[in-house]
């Protein structure tokens, strides 16, 4: 217990749920505005200037602690990384969170997948990379559920089922990998594990995409984009 609050940084935790309480307000009330009117761009626009704050003000945060710990010849490791958090690690860390949001905002498939990897490359062990990314998917998809449960879109029963078998599932793939780390004692497992599923889920979101295609183009339906207003 010790660990866990002193390893917990409440104060960023506390700006992440200012983040996720602020992104919920506004989707939740955009939802109850006149699709593509004045209140409805607003209130889309306004989610541009909180994200832009908060990163801003964590930049800011990371650029100047690593400057102090470089200037007192700090060279304790952070998340088991030294990481220099130069304004191009941090922009370069910028582009690839967006990206990972498009792509899973798109695709629904998460930006873990996009963040795992981005955190194994800056030099972060894959424990902390796997939880970090993990966590992420959390805070991202929880949004999600409140939202729609506010809205009333939200089957209980189905949503029940998958959580439970994705708490056995991730328990017992903990347990799985953290034995075959200690046995091969080698934490690389966890990378080569992370870019299968990665492959895997590229290949079958590829998959599905075509057969789904193939299957409209025989039944000769509209594959063009919708108007964005008429399609809300």
């Amino acid at each position: 217990m010790q660990i866990l609050c002193f390893n917990l940084k409440w104060k960023r935790l506390l700006v992440l749920f200012l983040v996720w309480a602020s992104f919920l307000l506004l989707q939740v009330i955009k939802n109850d505005v006149a699709v593509c009117g004045a209140w409805f761009w607003v209130l889309f626009c306004l989610q541009f200037p909180v994200a832009l704050a908060v990163f801003g003000y964590e930049a800011v945060k990371l650029y100047r602690e690593n400057k102090k710990r470089i200037s007192t010849g700090n060279t304790e490791s952070i998340c088991e990384a030294s990481i220099e958090w130069t304004p191009m690690h941090i922009l370069f860390c910028a582009l690839c969170g967006i990206i990972g949001g498009t792509v899973g905002g798109l695709l629904g498939s998460g930006g873990g997948f996009v963040l795992g990897p981005l955190l194994l490359e800056i030099g972060v062990s894959p424990h902390v990379a796997s939880a970090t990314s993990t966590f992420v998917m959390m805070f991202s998809s929880s949004l999600s559920v409140v939202e729609f449960y506010l809205l009333k879109r939200f089957p209980i029963p189905f949503a029940l089922y998958l959580m439970g078998v994705s708490i056995v599932a991730g328990f017992w793939g903990q347990f799985f990998v953290r034995k075959l780390v200690t046995i091969l004692r080698r934490a690389s497992l966890i990378v080569f594990i992370l870019s299968g599923v990665i492959f895997v889920s590229a290949l079958t979101m590829g998959g599905v995409g075509i057969e789904k295609s193939i299957k409209m183009i025989q039944d000769h339906e509209f594959m063009g984009f919708l108007n964005f207003c008429s399609s809300q």
